[in-house]
């Protein structure tokens, strides 16, 4: 405490016996007028905190709503008996004007503080999450980070949003976002996102907050027993106890989801987060705690792969995920020994399409020309990819596999030659130990069949359905044609992504952002806004989603318009889980609760306060994206009314 500072309280009138709640200098003021004259007390109730502003007064006393208790209404003294007694604070009332005067609180260095600040230094910039009555000192560091400039927080509207949003952003740039909520429903509602970054191996730091450990146990509101409910996502979980210890839980919470490309977790109990700060903390610093992950390839293994890349007449390269950090490596490689690649579908956009090598995407997402071309290769050479079942790499094809994942490596069946090492490693070597190869012959067959694929795509970008709705190939022919070489692409599940793998051909240093192996509906929007903070504006930004997936997270297109975040939301809207029906008539069942009720979407963005437009005329649909993706002071929409027929 520092004194005290008056402060004038405006436009406020009580009658005998009334009670009012006032904010002044940020702290909540009860005042209440009695016979005996004007009170002024703290609004919170000492005894669980609750709102004594809301509180009525009878037979003098004022009564808190929550538990009955009573106080003086002056002087904030209890009934006799009674050991809890409401703060008062000095107040005058002169001419209608109340004056109250507030202590001087200076704020303190906090054990929050202490732990944000090693989150910051570890590289932490952003962080998505709500603010709950379970995580205010948490919330407050992180206010106050912000405040001074060291961090980007992005208040959303649920909390599932906050865990994809970071998941996107570790998947994008191979570094961790932090996603923060209160205890209970907050935390849980984290868990799909987190298991998103968990299977597809993004670094992400999740902060939640946990009742008091002295009622933990017994049954306390929102308990739920965090460390056992975030068990099997994380690769590192712990509860933050004691202040001795908390700055380095901080560092070894960063420092589990880089190495470990993972998700790692703290609980924070609330009175853990009202601790002072440590004086003298000690640095936790990253020099000397985090080494550089490159592992080379063992000389024996560089040799046998040149030998067997040396012989191969159709060498083909499959490039996975685990490759796009060495794209323009990879590239260089395929050009070297002139071989095409083709790409997983979460590897979509390593290469560009118009690259005279480049084949697209394998799998029930890919192309023709992928499937074709590998299957005249008489060697893959599989880089950084997993051998999903989705993805359909050939089991009956000589392979080098080369990842840094041990476990990875000829994990389903056996390959020819499996290589633990940096995908950016190998191809260096390689580069020194292949011969230059020309294969003309290789190129003129990628490029028939190109010529091939597009005339079929051409074909189907015409169709129109009964009702008149577009083929979802118009869709992404022109989205491909105009989207910007950097965009970064967020794609959701369902049909809309089965025809953006298909049609949609990248270009330029263009990233694809999926849930892979989870799979998970509504993850475009919220990866579209950890996307943004990845980049601010330096990069476009769009997302993709059917009708179903952009309903999940309807709510988040409110985060986009605060922050106002560019983001082009491209929606293919047939008014139906279309995928789904798919199924049901694939496994001879009747279709079922796959019809939705759907409101205008375009209506929905503007009154949102973004940007909507609606394309029926397949004419329409280019000058209304272009329209769309020049709009960079906010989100925008385009709702295209599209066939569920067609893929």
């Amino acid at each position: 405490m520092a004194g005290i500072e008056w402060r004038e309280i405006d436009g406020v009138e009580l009658e005998m016996n009334e009670v009012t709640s006032v904010v002044v200098g940020g702290r909540s003021v009860c005042l209440a007028r009695t016979g005996r004259g004007l009170g002024a007390l703290d609004g919170r109730c000492p005894h669980q905190g609750g709102p004594l502003c809301e509180g009525t007064i009878e037979d003098g006393w004022l009564i808190c709503p929550w538990h009955g208790y009573e106080y003086d209404p002056v002087t904030g003294q209890p009934p006799g008996g009674y050991d809890d007694a409401a703060t008062p604070f000095p107040l005058e009332e002169h001419d209608g004007v109340i004056s109250v005067g507030l202590p001087v609180v200076e704020r303190r260095r906090s054990l929050m503080d202490q732990m944000v600040d090693v989150m910051v230094d570890w590289g932490i910039d952003s962080v998505f999450g709500m603010v709950g009555h379970s995580n205010l000192g948490l919330a407050d560091a992180i206010r106050s980070a912000e405040h001074d400039g060291r961090l980007r927080s992005y208040g959303v509207r649920h909390e599932g949003a906050a865990a994809f949003a970071a998941s996107a952003y570790g998947k994008l740039t191979g570094r961790p976002a932090a996603c923060f909520t209160i205890a209970g429903p907050g935390a849980t509602n984290l868990l799909t996102g987190l298991w998103d970054a968990n299977v597809d191996r993004a670094p992400v730091v999740a902060l939640t907050g946990q009742v008091d450990t002295q009622v933990l146990g017994p049954g306390a509101f929102q308990e739920v027993p965090l460390d056992r409910a975030f068990e099997a996502v994380t690769s590192w979980s712990q509860t933050v106890l004691r202040p001795q210890n908390a700055t380095d839980l901080m560092a070894l919470a960063v420092k589990h989801a880089v190495v470990d490309r993972s998700v790692a977790h703290l609980i924070f109990p609330d009175e853990v987060q009202e601790m002072d700060g440590v004086p003298d903390a000690p640095a936790r610093p990253v020099d000397g705690r985090v080494v550089g992950s490159m592992i080379e390839p063992r000389p024996g293994d560089v040799d046998e792969a040149a030998a067997l890349i040396d012989v191969a007449e159709h060498p083909v390269i499959v490039a996975g995920n685990g490759a796009r950090p060495n794209r323009e490596a990879v590239i260089r490689f395929a050009e070297h020994i002139d071989a095409p690649i083709v790409t997983t579908f979460k590897a979509k956009g390593l290469v560009g399409d118009d690259h005279p090598l480049a084949c697209g995407t394998l799998g029930r997402s890919g192309t023709r020309v992928a499937a074709a071309t590998m299957s005249h290769a008489d060697l893959l050479i599989v880089l950084g990819a997993s051998f999903s079942n989705h993805t359909g790499i050939s089991e009956k094809k000589r392979t080098i596999q080369v990842d840094t994942d041990r476990m990875t490596l000829g994990k389903f069946h056996p390959v020819d030659l499996p290589i633990l090492a940096d995908v950016g490693a190998f191809v260096d070597r390689m580069l020194g130990a292949v011969a230059t190869r020309s294969r003309p012959a290789v190129r003129e067959s990628v490029d028939a069949r190109w010529v091939t694929w597009r005339r079929e795509k051409e074909r189907r970008a015409k169709l129109r359905d009964a009702d008149g709705w577009m083929h979802p190939a118009r869709v992404f022919d022109v989205l491909g044609r105009i989207s910007p070489a950097d965009a970064v692409i967020a794609v959701d599940v369902g049909n809309n992504t089965y025809a953006f793998g298909h049609y949609f051909e990248s270009k330029g240093h263009q990233d694809v952002l999926m849930s892979g192996y989870l799979g998970s509906i509504g993850f475009a929007f919220p990866a579209a806004m950890g996307a943004y903070a990845a980049t601010l504006g330096a990069r476009s930004i769009i997302s993709i989603s059917g009708d179903g997936g952009f309903g999940q997270y309807l709510a988040e297109f409110t985060t986009a318009v605060k922050y106002s975040m560019p983001i082009t939301h491209v929606l293919l809207n047939n008014d139906e889980l279309a995928k789904i029906s798919r199924e049901q008539i694939s496994a001879l069942r009747p279709v079922w609760q796959t019809d939705l009720v759907n409101p205008d979407f375009a209506a929905f963005a503007n009154s949102c306060g973004g940007t909507g437009f609606r394309v029926e005329d397949p004419n329409d649909l280019e000058e209304t994206l272009r329209a769309a993706l020049a709009i960079t002071d906010g989100p925008s929409l385009v709702e295209i009314r599209t066939s569920p027929r067609w893929t």
